[in-house]
C-alpha cells in the first residue's frame, strides 16, 4: 500500500513538473550535465546553480541594480571563488558563517559559496539592533560574519571575525584557485531566524531538499514557468524570500534584485525587465497598489503589463487588499500561508481569493493539514482547532535543541483555524499574541 502511494506521489510530481515546463527536452549533452549536477550536488543552492549553469550557461541569472547582469556560468564561477574565500578564512565544513545582507548579487554568491563548501549559513534579519546581532552571533555559534558595508557600525564590537561586503568581493575577484571543489560529505545547512511573534527570534534549521518534491508542491498551486524573469522583493533572509530564490534557481529564472523596496523603483523594474513574476510580502503589494493606483490592468499606462504572478507571504493579507490589487493588476495574486517551521501549508490562488478573500487557500500536492481539537483528535469540518501541517520541507528543529509539538508527523504552526470548502481559514493564535 505504501509503495503504491509513493508511486502515485512520484507520478503526480512528474506530471506537475511536466505541465509547468520543468521537464522538457533540450540539447542532450546539456541535459546530461544538468541531471548529473543534481545527482552529484543535490537540490540545494549549490546543486540548483550548477544544474542551471549546465543547462542554460548563457542565460542571465541575476540582474543586480549595482553590478548589472550575470549569467549562470559566471554565477557558478563566482560561487566557486566565494567557497575558496570562505575556506581560506579558516572555516571548515560544518562551521557557521553569518550573513547580514540585503538583497543583492553578493548575497547569492555567498549562499552558493557556502553551500559548495559545506559551510552552514545563518541569515540575519537586517532590521536587528546591535545587541540583537551580538546575541544571535553568540547563540548560533557563528565563526565569521559577512555584512553589507552599511552595517559596519552595527557590528564593530563583535568578538568574531567579520568582513564587509566590498572586502569580501575583493577577495572573491582576486581568487585564483583552479581546484574544483567536490561535494561536501554533509551539505551546508541554512538557519533562518523566526519572526519573533512569540518571543525573541530563534534559529530554525532549514532542511536540505532531498528531491524536487518541494518544487512540485509549490508549482502545483503557483504556475511558475522556467526561464521567466522574477523581481524578488521579499527579503532573502526571510523564509519566503529564500524559498523564492531557490525556486528561481531551480527554474533557471532571471532574478532581479534591489537592496531596498521602493514602490516607484519596483514598478520601474517590473516594466524595464518585463518581469512575469513578483515575490513580495503583503505590505509591499499594498504599497505598490497605493503608488500605481487602481487604474485597471488594461488601462493605458498600466504599470506592469508583463506581470502574470504576484506571490505574497510572510504575514496576513490586509483586509480588502486582494480584490483591490486584482482590480488594478488583474487576477494574478497568489497568497501562501506558511512559517519558518513548516515552509508552506496552503496557497490561495486568484479563484480562491475571489471566492473568499480572507482565506489562506488549499494545501498543495504533498501537503497535509489537520485541525486538532483539545482532545488531541481531528475536529469536524468547520470547527476551529490547532493547525498542524506536514510536507517534505518541515524544519528539523530550533538550533537551541527545541522543537514544536507534533501530531502524527505533522508540526504545530501555533495558529488556530478551520477548514471550509477545502480551504483553510485562520482564526487567531494559540497563545493569543
Amino acid at each position: 500500500m505504501a509503495a503504491g502511494a509513493d508511486l502515485m506521489g512520484l507520478t503526480r510530481q512528474l506530471l506537475v513538473l511536466t505541465r509547468r515546463g520543468v521537464l522538457t527536452p533540450g540539447r542532450p549533452d546539456r541535459v546530461v550535465r544538468q541531471v548529473a549536477s543534481l545527482l552529484t550536488w543535490g537540490a540545494g543552492i549549490a546543486g540548483e546553480i550548477r544544474q542551471a549553469a549546465a543547462r542554460s550557461p548563457d542565460a542571465v541569472a541575476v540582474v543586480d541594480e549595482g553590478r548589472g547582469e550575470v549569467t549562470y556560468a559566471a554565477l557558478l564561477t563566482s560561487c566557486e571563488r566565494a567557497a575558496h574565500v570562505l575556506l581560506a578564512q579558516g572555516l571548515s565544513p560544518g562551521d557557521r558563517v553569518g550573513l547580514l545582507c540585503r538583497n543583492h548579487l553578493g548575497l547569492v554568491e555567498l549562499l552558493g559559496g557556502a553551500s559548495t563548501a559545506g559551510i552552514d549559513v545563518v541569515l540575519l534579519n537586517t532590521g536587528l539592533a546591535a545587541g540583537q546581532v551580538s546575541d544571535v552571533v553568540g547563540r548560533e555559534g557563528i565563526s565569521l560574519l559577512v555584512h553589507d558595508d552599511e552595517f559596519g557600525g552595527l557590528t564593530q564590537d563583535l568578538l568574531v571575525p567579520r568582513l564587509g561586503e566590498q572586502a569580501f568581493l575583493a577577495l572573491v575577484e582576486a581568487d585564483e584557485a583552479t581546484r574544483r571543489l567536490r561535494p561536501p560529505l554533509r551539505a551546508g545547512r541554512v538557519v533562518v531566524l523566526t519572526s519573533g511573534t512569540t518571543g525573541p527570534p530563534k534559529g530554525a534549521r532549514r532542511p536540505h531538499p532531498r528531491s524536487l518534491a518541494g518544487l512540485a508542491s509549490v508549482l502545483d498551486r503557483i504556475p511558475l514557468r522556467p526561464k521567466e524573469t522574477m523581481l524578488l522583493s521579499a527579503p532573502i533572509f526571510h523564509t519566503w524570500g529564500f524559498g523564492a530564490l531557490q525556486l528561481a534557481l531551480a527554474m533557471r529564472d532571471t532574478v532581479v534584485l534591489q537592496r531596498r523596496f521602493d514602490p516607484p523603483a519596483a514598478l520601474a523594474a517590473l516594466a524595464e525587465h518585463h518581469c512575469q513574476v513578483l515575490f513580495a510580502v503583503p505590505v509591499m503589494a499594498q504599497r505598490l497598489l497605493g503608488h500605481a493606483g487602481e487604474v485597471g490592468r488594461d488601462a493605458p499606462g498600466h504599470a506592469a503589463p508583463s506581470l502574470r504572478i504576484a506571490a505574497v507571504s510572510g504575514s496576513a493579507l490586509p483586509p480588502g487588499l486582494a480584490p483591490r490589487f486584482m482590480a488594478a493588476f488583474g487576477p494574478i495574486l497568489y497568497n501562501l500561508y506558511g512559517s519558518t517551521e513548516v515552509s508552506w501549508a496552503a496557497i490561495a490562488d486568484p479563484d480562491d481569493l475571489v471566492a473568499s478573500p480572507s482565506c489562506s487557500g488549499r494545501p498543495p500536492h504533498g501537503t497535509r493539514i489537520a485541525i486538532i481539537g483539545d482532545d488531541g483528535s481531528e475536529v469536524a469540518v468547520g470547527q476551529v482547532g490547532r493547525v498542524f501541517v506536514g510536507n517534505d520541507m518541515l524544519f528539523s528543529g530550533y538550533t537551541d535543541g527545541g522543537g514544536r509539538e507534533r501530531w502524527r508527523g505533522l508540526v504545530d504552526t501555533g495558529d488556530l483555524g478551520h477548514l471550509e470548502d477545502g480551504r483553510l481559514h485562520l482564526d487567531g493564535r494559540e497563545d493569543d499574541l
